[in-house]
């Protein structure tokens, strides 16, 4: 895992733009702490900033080889992890190819020599990379299926800057942030985005299962994976056992590592499944209790009360959870100053407006474990893949023709001023994202209304709301330099899940029906029949009101970039209404992105435009 850099300008010789390039790489460091590497040839720069995982000694990057009778330079910069590379490196061992290292890192460069852009699809991982060939004078870059990786880029007048994060582009003297009015609709409601959409002007990221080339004639996108629909022929035991066949597979894959390897547990019927398999595998290979993480907020038992997406602390159940699948377990506990003071690092690392409480609580979380551990799994996706949440099983919200996962919350857009909201509309801008989604759901001929509906739903929380959980979680970790693994992200496990028909996904009529049968021999029952609970809120009465003045104090304040965009009279109507929805806490909870946004258009010296 690490953080990638560069700059491509076919018009003319960069190379001895030392100082550019060196400030591209350097806003790279806290993803990669470990190493530092360029490689600057003509019109082409490549950075690498390193977090060592897997060959500590020989995975350094940029990474050479040489391709064609003129022996033209083939370079790569990747970050992530390809978890099948050892079979991968005996396949093109077979083929001729020798290796100098024991990395993964080789092993993509060798499948892109052998395969070019198309050995994408052979890697199964979570993976951005990019590929300078020398060949054909043309970069590359790959993002892997689902986007657990990050890959921005900003096409220039000859070429294209890219990065890990916006901040590498931003470091860029040739790209000007901006930010456009419609960009609000994004900003106030990310998971509305589409793939490849960002808030910044002029700038994008790599899809999820593209690549995308960059030539003298210009910047090009391919598609090289998308969710396929299949027919589903197994019965409820063989598939049952197929779903823990593959995710035993894939846990064992991401366990492996020359680094310590934690788990991320909660309590919940995700996490345990992941740290049951994952305790396993340290059981057999003999490396001693697995050690597992939670986060919980001091006096949370005082101040928590239950709402339909959390209706139960975590706390217990992690215990409990720790102490049947005998693992080390360190609950790390915050505090609302904890949260509070974190604002500042969550904020540069996302170089885009933080999830407030969400996003610090995560990275003190992180932060803590990075303290004794270098990769951890998660259980990320699960409630996208085997439909965990509320929404999924609330027939008023299924049918409604709007994307379920927004459920019955008030929109954020609302509080937008007459003038900008008539010139946004954003209740259209929300249809047609959601008939753009819809249009590209995969089908299947002969489903059952029902079936087909659920095809739909899916899809869509497979779309901008797993992207943004996915991009909150490589954000808080790597800004601390702690790799975290997603087991649920696999592919070959979610082609496989998503086709399955819904009534067997609830075959005992609760939400992830599927997922508590393949478990079933590991878990407590209190952990299998756990409800839903999504991540931790803070409850605390004291951090909210404190959010709330600060939101009225934005509202009147001269220079706040956000506030002349927003309805007054409607923010005070939101802040000052204490009710829960099924997605958020209360209403300070929904209106506190109105606070992250401006402070994020401070920090980066923002106006809409």
């Amino acid at each position: 895992m690490c953080g990638i850099a560069g700059w491509v300008d076919h018009s003319r010789d960069i190379s001895t733009e030392h100082a550019i390039v060196a400030a591209m790489s350097e806003t790279m460091c806290l993803r990669g702490p470990d190493d530092a590497g360029v490689w600057v040839d003509g019109n082409v720069a490549l950075c690498h900033r390193r977090l060592a995982i897997i060959d500590i000694a020989g995975g350094r990057q940029p990474m050479h080889a040489v391709a064609g009778v003129e022996e033209k330079p083939v370079v790569l910069v990747y970050t992530g992890e390809v978890y099948n590379y050892r079979e991968l490196r005996a396949e093109l061992a077979s083929l001729g190819h020798s290796f100098g290292t024991r990395s993964d890192t080789e092993v993509v460069l060798r499948a892109y020599l052998q395969w070019g852009a198309a050995s994408a699809t052979r890697l199964r991982g979570m993976f951005a990379y990019a590929v300078w060939d020398g060949r054909e004078r043309e970069l590359i870059l790959v993002r892997d299926r689902l986007g657990v990786k990050p890959l921005y880029y900003a096409p220039q007048p000859a070429g294209l800057l890219f990065a890990s994060e916006p901040k590498g582009i931003l470091a860029h003297p040739s790209y000007r942030a901006a930010v456009d009015e419609s960009s609000l609709n994004l900003l106030l409601e990310p998971r509305l985005a589409l793939p490849g959409e960002t808030p910044y002007r002029g700038m994008n990221t790599v899809k999820p299962g593209h690549y995308v080339r960059v030539g003298r004639d210009g910047v090009r996108e391919h598609e090289y994976w998308r969710i396929p629909a299949r027919e589903h022929h197994d019965d409820l035991p063989t598939t049952v056992g197929r779903i823990r066949e593959l995710l035993g597979d894939v846990v064992e894959q991401q366990m492996f590592a020359d680094v310590p390897v934690a788990t991320m547990l909660s309590g919940g019927l995700d996490s345990s499944a992941i740290t049951a398999l994952g305790a396993r595998y340290t059981k057999r290979h003999g490396l001693g209790p697995l050690s597992t993480f939670s986060v919980q907020f001091k006096g949370e038992e005082n101040d928590f009360h239950p709402t339909v997406l959390r209706p139960e602390r975590d706390a217990p159940y992690a215990k409990l959870a720790a102490e049947y699948l005998g693992t080390s377990h360190t609950a790390v506990e915050v505090d609302s100053h904890d949260v509070l003071a974190a604002r500042s690092a969550a904020l540069r690392a996302r170089d885009l407006p933080s999830y407030g409480q969400f996003d610090t609580s995560m990275y003190l979380l992180f932060k803590a474990m990075r303290e004794n551990y270098t990769a951890a799994l998660s259980g990320e996706a699960a409630d996208e893949l085997f439909g965990g949440y509320p929404w999924f099983h609330d027939p008023a919200v299924v049918w409604r023709d709007r994307f379920p996962w927004l459920g019955d919350a008030p929109r954020l857009a609302d509080c937008l001023n007459s003038d900008i909201r008539a010139r946004l509309n954003p209740a259209d801008n929300e249809h047609d994202r959601y008939r753009t989604l819809r249009a590209r759901v995969p089908r299947l001929d002969g489903e059952s209304e029902l079936d087909a509906r659920m095809r739909e739903v899916l899809f869509f929380s497979l779309q901008g709301p797993l992207a943004a959980l996915l991009d909150r979680k490589d954000r808080m970790s790597m800004a601390v330099g702690l790799e975290v693994r997603v087991p649920f992200c696999d592919h070959e496990l979610l082609e496989y899940v998503y086709n399955i028909p819904w009534t067997m996904k609830t075959s005992d009529g609760r939400e992830k029906s599927l997922l508590r049968s393949a478990m079933a021999d590991l878990l407590p029952q209190e952990i299998l029949y756990r409800p839903k609970n999504a991540y931790p809120a803070l409850h605390a009465h004291h951090h909210d009101a404190l959010v709330r003045d600060e939101i009225l104090a934005m509202l009147k304040d001269p220079d706040s970039p956000l506030a002349p965009a927003l309805d007054t009279d409607r923010v005070r109507e939101f802040v000052d209404d204490e009710k829960a929805t099924m997605t958020h806490v209360n209403t300070i909870h929904l209106v506190q992105p109105l606070l992250e946004i401006d402070r994020w258009m401070r920090t980066y010296h923002l106006n809409i435009s």
